[in-house]
C-alpha cells in the first residue's frame, strides 16, 4: 500500500458550505476524496494493494485542479456530473486492468474509445518477454495438420502404461473378493489368515507388495536404499540403489562361505541367527521348492520382498514408473529376482490382477533392458486379469523401441486380446500374422487342448516339416513356453473354432503363392538363430517350468547357474570379491548321490558337477546378447 494512499485516507472528510442558499445554510458533509478525485473512495480499495499507483495519482491531481476551476461541486447539478466522472474514471480503470490481464478478456467490453497513455514497468517487462519468446496461450510446437490419432497416441507414454495402482496390489483382497465374502472361517482357510487374539498388539500396514503387517515388524537390520549419482537420466526418472551396511556385509561373507560348503546347515544357522538377510532367505526358498513344500518357499520369498520394501528410499515410488534400479549392481539383483518369484507365486494361487500390477512394477524399474524378460509373461496375467485394453496399448507405446510383436507370446496373444473386444477384423489380421511367423504354436497348442488336428493341417508343409525347419532351437523354447504357460486361454470352444478358421485361411494363401509367406519364413529362418539373450535365460531358470530348461549346448555355456543370482551381467558392479577356491575333486564322476544332491540345492540345472564345485568366481563374461536374436 502507498504511502500517498494512506494519507488520502487520514482525511476521509471536509465540511463545505453552500453560500448561494439565501434562506438558509445547507451544511453537507462531503469526503475529501470526492474533492480530491473524480473516483469516489471504497473503503474495500484497502483490501489491493495494487489500486493506487503512481500514474494513478498523478491523474487524481489533475482531476482535482479540474473541480476547482469548475466549481460546481456543491451545485444541485453536482451528483450528476460526480456520476458522470465516476463512470469516466470507472472505464478508464478497467482499460488499465485489461493491459494487465494479458490472458483474460473479461473485461474488454467495459475499456470503449479510451486508451493508456503510460504504461508501468511490469507491463513493459511483460510484453518484451512475450515479443521475445511468445505469448503463453500460444503453443510453439504444434502442428495444425498434425492427425488426433497421432496425438493421443504421443500422450499414452510410457509410464502412464506402467503406472501401479495400489488397490490391485494385495492378493488378500483380490482373493477376498473372489471368494466374495462368504463364511469367514472358509475364507480364512483360503486366504491364509489365522485367528488372531484380540488382546495382541496390531501393527499399521507399512508395505503394498506383501501382506506380513503383523509378524515382521519394520526395524532395521542393515539394508538401506539412497540416490544412485553415478547413472543420470535424460527424463524426469531417477536411480536408486540399495546399500549395505558392515554388519550386513559380514553376514554376506558368511553366506558365500555357506554356500561353498555345499552344506544345508550352514544356510540354516544363519537364517536362524539373521532372518531378514536376503540371499539367505531366497536360498531357503530354493531348497523348500526343491523339498516341494511350495507353500513355505512362497513364504521365505514374501519375506524377503517385505525386508526390501521396508528399506525403500522415501523418494522411491513404485507407482509413478519413475523410480529406476540399475541391475548391474550387485545389491539390485536379489529385489529383481524376489519380485519375480513372489509375483509367480501368487499368479499360481489365481491372483492374477495382482501379479498384473507386479510385473508393471518389476518392468518399471527397469524398461529398457527387462533383465528378466518380463515381457514373456505380462501378456498371461494380462489375459487372465481380463485387462484386454491395457495389454493392447501396452503393445503400442512398447512395440517402436521393444519390437514386441517378434516375439511369439506377444503376437499370439494381442490377436486374442482383440478377439476378446470383439475387434474381429484387426482379431484376424493379428493371427494370420501369428500364424505366418511362428507356425510351430499351432500344432503344440492344439495338442495341449487334446483338439483332434484336421488331415489337411497334418500333411501341411507350413505347419509342419517347413516349421520345424526353420524354427530355431532358441525359438522352439520360446514357443513351448508360451504353450505351456497360456494354452488354457485357448481351450474356450469359439477361440478353437476362430484359430481353425485362421489356420485355414493361412494354409489357401500359402497355396495361392502369399510373398508374405515366403517373406516370413525367411525372416524366421535368419532372426531368430544364435544364442537366446541372457534376459531371456534368466526368466527361464527363474519360472522353473520342467518342459522348458536351458540345458542346450546351443542356448547354454557351462557355467555355474547360482539360484540366488542366475547369470549376472557381464559389467556388473560387484561390492563383494569371491575368491575362487583351490580345492578340486579329483574325480568328479567319483562323486557319490549325496553330494550331488546337495549340489543340486545351490545351483540350477548345471549337469556340469565340476563348474559348481569350484566356479564360485564368475568369469569374464561374453558380450551379452541384445534384446533380439543374433
Amino acid at each position: 500500500m502507498s504511502r500517498r494512499y494512506l494519507k488520502k485516507i487520514s482525511d476521509s472528510t471536509k465540511i463545505t458550505v453552500d453560500e448561494n442558499d439565501e434562506k438558509h445554510t445547507n451544511v453537507q458533509i462531503v469526503p475529501s476524496t470526492l474533492i480530491n478525485n473524480s473516483k469516489a473512495f471504497n473503503i474495500f480499495n484497502l483490501l489491493d494493494e495494487n489500486s493506487a499507483n503512481d500514474e494513478e495519482i498523478d491523474n487524481n491531481e489533475d482531476d482535482e485542479t479540474d473541480l476547482k476551476d469548475n466549481g460546481d461541486l456543491i451545485d444541485d447539478n453536482s451528483n450528476i456530473k460526480l456520476k458522470k466522472r465516476r463512470k469516466k474514471k470507472k472505464n478508464k480503470d478497467s482499460t488499465k486492468l485489461s493491459v494487465k490481464n494479458n490472458y483474460s478478456s473479461s473485461r474488454t467490453d467495459d475499456c470503449i474509445g479510451d486508451e493508456l497513455t503510460e504504461i508501468d514497468e511490469i507491463d513493459k517487462t511483460v510484453r518484451e518477454i512475450n515479443d521475445l519468446l511468445g505469448k503463453p496461450d500460444e503453443p510453439c510446437c504444434s502442428n495444425s495438420n498434425e492427425d488426433p490419432n497421432t496425438i493421443q497416441e504421443i500422450e499414452k507414454t510410457k509410464k502412464s502404461v506402467l503406472q501401479v495402482e495400489f488397490k490391485f496390489l494385495s492378493a488378500v483382497n483380490e482373493l477376498k473378493r473372489k471368494c466374495g465374502g462368504g463364511n469367514r472361517n472358509v475364507l480364512a482357510a483360503v486366504v491364509g489368515e489365522k485367528n488372531k487374539n484380540k488382546n495382541k498388539k496390531r501393527y499399521l500396514r507399512k508395505t503394498w507388495l506383501t501382506s506380513l503387517t503383523d509378524r515382521f515388524p519394520t526395524e532395521q537390520f542393515g539394508l538401506s536404499m539412497t540416490v544412485d549419482q553415478t547413472i543420470k537420466s535424460d527424463d524426469d526418472s531417477q536411480y536408486f540403489v540399495f546399500v549395505h551396511s558392515s554388519s550386513y556385509r559380514q553376514i554376506q561373507m558368511k553366506f558365500f562361505t555357506a554356500v561353498e560348503s555345499q552344506n544345508p546347515e550352514n544356510i540354516v544357522s544363519i537364517l536362524n541367527a539373521h532372518p531378514y538377510h536376503i540371499d539367505t532367505l531366497l536360498q531357503f526358498a530354493e531348497l523348500c521348492k526343491l523339498n516341494e513344500d511350495l507353500q513355505m518357499s512362497a513364504e521365505f520369498v514374501e519375506r524377503a520382498v517385505h525386508c526390501f520394501e521396508c528399506a525403500f528410499h522415501p523418494f522411491f515410488n513404485i507407482t509413478t514408473g519413475n523410480s529406476r534400479l540399475s541391475y548391474k549392481n550387485q545389491t539390485n539383483r536379489p529385489f529383481f529376482i524376489a519380485l519375480f518369484k513372489h509375483l509367480m507365486f501368487i499368479g499360481g494361487r489365481a491372483c492374477y490382477r495382482t501379479s498384473l500390477e507386479l510385473c508393471k512394477v518389476l518392468l518399471s524399474l527397469n524398461p529398457e533392458g527387462d533383465p528378466l524378460a518380463i515381457v514373456l509373461a505380462i501378456d498371461f496375467f494380462a489375459l487372465r486379469a481380463k485387462e484386454y485394453e491395457w495389454f493392447i496399448d501396452f503393445c503400442q507405446v512398447w512395440e517402436v523401441s521393444r519390437n514386441l510383436t517378434q516375439l511369439p507370446n506377444i503376437a499370439y496373444s494381442l490377436a486374442l486380446a482383440h478377439f476378446h473386444l470383439g475387434n474381429e477384423e484387426t482379431a484376424n489380421e493379428l493371427l494370420d500374422h501369428a500364424l505366418f511367423m511362428f507356425p510351430g504354436v499351432l500344432t503344440d497348442l492344439l495338442d495341449k487342448c487334446n483338439v483332434q488336428t484336421d488331415t489337411r493341417l497334418l500333411g501341411h508343409d507350413h505347419f509342419n516339416s517347413e516349421a520345424k525347419a526353420t524354427t530355431s532351437v532358441a525359438l522352439e523354447k520360446l514357443q513351448t513356453l508360451y504353450v505351456i504357460r497360456t494354452w488354457h486361454l485357448w481351450k474356450d470352444a469359439n477361440i478353437i473354432s476362430w484359430l481353425e478358421t485362421a489356420a485355414n485361411t493361412v494354409m489357401d494363401k500359402i497355396d495361392s503363392g502369399d510373398e508374405y509367406g515366403i517373406f516370413c519364413k525367411a525372416k524366421r529362418s535368419q532372426r531368430y538363430q544364435g544364442q537366446l539373450p541372457k534376459n531371456i535365460r534368466r526368466h527361464i531358470i527363474l519360472s522353473d517350468i520342467k518342459q522348458v530348461t536351458i540345458t542346450h549346448p546351443g542356448i547354454h555355456h557351462d557355467e555355474p547357474i547360482f539360484s540366488y543370482d542366475p547369470l549376472p551381467p557381464a559389467d556388473s558392479n560387484n561390492i563383494y570379491v569371491r575368491q575362487e577356491t583351490n580345492q578340486r575333486p579329483s574325480n568328479t564322476s567319483s562323486s557319490n548321490i549325496i553330494s550331488l544332491f546337495l549340489s543340486s540345492l545351490f545351483t540350477n540345472g548345471d549337469e556340469n558337477l565340476r563348474a559348481q564345485l569350484n566356479q564360485l568366481n564368475i568369469p569374464n563374461e561374453e558380450r551379452e546378447a541384445p534384446d533380439e536374436f543374433d
